[in-house]
């Protein structure tokens, strides 16, 4: 039997659970696997790092910031008639830590949501538009989420969206 690495869920405890966008995920698609990491503190095996993916992130992230300095929208957001412009907060660099994140103690259940976000844009309403870069390899157009791992997808935004909301942001 594997050894426990890291301290689990303990009941009661006065320090809120520290509960992130994956770990939801993760509960959602095998609790089991959530029980035994989040619960009993086992690991699970490590997967390879998506180095592609993370590049595209830091590639738009940095682009991003430069219309998010000129308080300018970026050519994509006009060429896809999307009437807003990459939001300015202090705190945008902690919201993008892995670590980090947006944060909401949720004390009924005394679990400290978090989540990464990959940027954020602001509409002409003043209402935030969570954005998360994707990249993939199909060759064709991706005109809807609705596969099966597109679902995932929706829920990661479902959640940053419900954790800026909690923080007393309007949200789009």
């Amino acid at each position: 039997m594997a050894t426990p690495r890291k301290k689990g869920f303990v009941p009661k405890s006065e320090t809120p659970l520290k509960m992130s966008r994956s770990a939801i995920e993760q509960f959602t698609s095998c609790p089991r696997c959530f029980y035994t990491e989040r619960c009993l503190g086992i690991d699970p095996p490590r997967t390879l790092p998506f180095t592609l993916n993370t590049a595209v992130d830091v590639l738009l992230k940095k682009e991003f910031d430069l219309y998010r300095e000129r308080k300018e929208p970026h050519p994509l957001m006009v060429a896809n008639n999307i009437a807003a412009v990459p939001f300015s907060h202090p705190d945008l660099e902690k919201w993008r830590n892995n670590k980090l994140g947006v944060q909401f103690h949720h004390t009924k259940t005394n679990f400290l949501v978090f989540g990464a976000v990959d940027d954020i844009w602001v509409n002409e309403q003043g209402e935030l538009i969570v954005v998360d870069y994707k990249s993939t390899s199909k060759k064709e157009d991706i005109t809807s989420l609705d596969s099966g791992w597109h679902f995932s997808y929706k829920r990661q935004l479902e959640v940053y969206q419900w954790l800026l909301r909690q923080n007393g942001f309007d949200v789009s």
